[in-house]
């Protein structure tokens, strides 16, 4: 039964991330540059002066700064998909595979923005007085289409327990088994606390942490890499070129590398790319709803910057060293291609540490955003009194994630979160002229020195 099931939910899976769906998924991003005039190139350095100089516009209503917007975004995405998602991108699809991933990175921040913007225009306040935003929010007040925001909302419910939970306690609770040989239950225990003390508090408590953990998991990861590229600074040419050449150009088979075709470098860099920064999927505006601006167009300019990060900068990081490092040619792939590229460069065991320990800071900050979004999703669907219960149900979750077997969870959740997609996907294309209308009204106002 579990066979055919593992069977059925793959082949599903594979025809909702199939062609269709990236297409939609970076068409979507090419039209909203289009029509935004390339803003992600043009408004990037002031989205960056916002999202760290900034931080905070005095008398705006919301319930977390700019800055702890984008860090629990940050948490949400920064997770697997930027130490392994890249490693099996390259594995796949060869060096050429890099350069996709950045061009969905590049397109995808269009997407960010205009999600940050409906996100922004379209949010209510609860009972409590905080905010609540998303998908399911500029589809239902915005789009006029409440059945559509209910679909969106189940798909991230559903979500968020498998992708941004069991999924993530697991990859930590193995990757803590394999290193310091702790059993998989303790992991789940110690997760499950760190969990529940962080979400019971609700999004500023969420916000609190992730604006510390985040910036420093992300620096450790990065100085790290730039140590190993460091070493290997007479191979950084070389590689800058293969990326680019093998973007175009089929990768014949080397080592341990089966070959790659142009087809399969596309493929593969676009869907690992698109997994890595959520671009389009509708996650990360339920985050940026909750942020202190008095504009949609200012968080919307910080909740760019995440895709930046993520992609451009992160992701970058992870092939790279694995470029440089020659490794890519070995037959590993995923975290273990990761570690060995590490490994490969850096003394004694500082090369698994760094994975590890990467792994670990990445997969937990995941849990913690992902419970937000799935939060917001079901006190959309069933009311306010659902939040706590939730909370609880949610926490009891990490602990049950990091000894089970998630072959089944992983498929039907990755069914789920393509899910997500469409409902948000339409929104952003019926409601882009929102999107221009309020991005025109702020940089108007901007050139008045308003």
């Amino acid at each position: 039964m579990e066979a055919t099931l593992s069977k059925l939910f793959s082949i599903v899976s594979n025809w909702v991330w199939g062609p269709p769906m990236l297409v939609l998924l970076v068409g979507t991003g090419i039209y909203l540059t289009l029509r935004l005039r390339g803003i992600q190139i043009t408004g990037l350095i002031h989205a960056l002066y916002l999202a760290f100089i900034v931080r905070k516009e005095k008398g705006a209503e919301g319930d977390i700064t700019h800055f702890q917007a984008l860090m629990t975004a940050l948490a949400a995405t920064v997770g697997t998909g930027n130490i392994a998602g890249v490693a099996t991108a390259i594995f796949s699809g060869g060096p050429g595979a890099l350069f996709w991933m950045w061009m969905t990175g590049l397109f995808g921040m269009a997407t960010k923005y205009a999600e940050a913007v409906l996100a922004v225009r379209y949010r209510v306040k609860d009972k409590k007085g905080e905010m609540c935003g998303g998908p399911m929010y500029y589809l239902s007040l915005g789009l006029k289409k409440p059945w559509l925001g209910t679909l969106f909302a189940i798909f991230a419910a559903i979500s968020a327990f498998g992708i941004g939970n069991m999924v993530q306690s697991n990859s930590v609770a193995e990757a803590v088994r394999v290193t310091f040989h702790i059993p998989n239950w303790i992991t789940g225990v110690i997760l499950a606390v760190l969990t529940g003390l962080v979400i019971l508090g609700g999004i500023r408590s969420i916000a609190r942490v992730t604006e510390h953990l985040v910036p420093i998991m992300i620096v450790v990861y990065m100085v790290s890499a730039l140590v190993v590229l460091f070493l290997e600074w007479d191979k950084v040419p070389l590689v800058f070129s293969l990326v680019f050449s093998k973007a175009f150009t089929p990768t014949a088979a080397l080592g341990g590398f089966a070959g790659a075709t142009i087809k399969e470098a596309i493929r593969f860099g676009v869907a690992r790319g698109v997994f890595s920064n959520e671009s389009g999927l509708g996650s990360s505006p339920i985050a940026a709803a909750a942020a202190q601006t008095t504009t949609p167009t200012a968080q919307a300019l910080v909740s760019m910057t995440q895709t930046f990060i993520d992609t451009i900068i992160v992701c970058s990081m992870t092939g790279f060293v694995i470029l440089v490092t020659g490794v890519w040619t070995s037959g590993a792939t995923g975290s273990e291609l990761t570690a060995k590229a590490f490994s490969a460069a850096l003394p004694g065991n500082w090369g698994n540490l760094v994975v590890t320990v990467g792994l670990i800071l990445f997969a937990y900050s995941t849990v913690l955003g992902w419970s937000y979004y799935g939060e917001k999703s079901i006190e959309y669907l069933l009311g306010e009194a659902s939040v706590i219960p939730y909370r609880l149900i949610f926490t009891l979750f990490v602990f049950i994630g990091a000894f089970t077997q998630l072959e089944l969870v992983w498929s039907f959740a990755d069914i789920m979160n393509g899910l997500m997609a469409l409902p948000n996907l339409i929104g952003l294309l019926a409601l882009a002229g929102v999107v221009v209308e309020e991005t025109n009204r702020y940089f108007a106002k901007r050139r008045k020195g308003q």
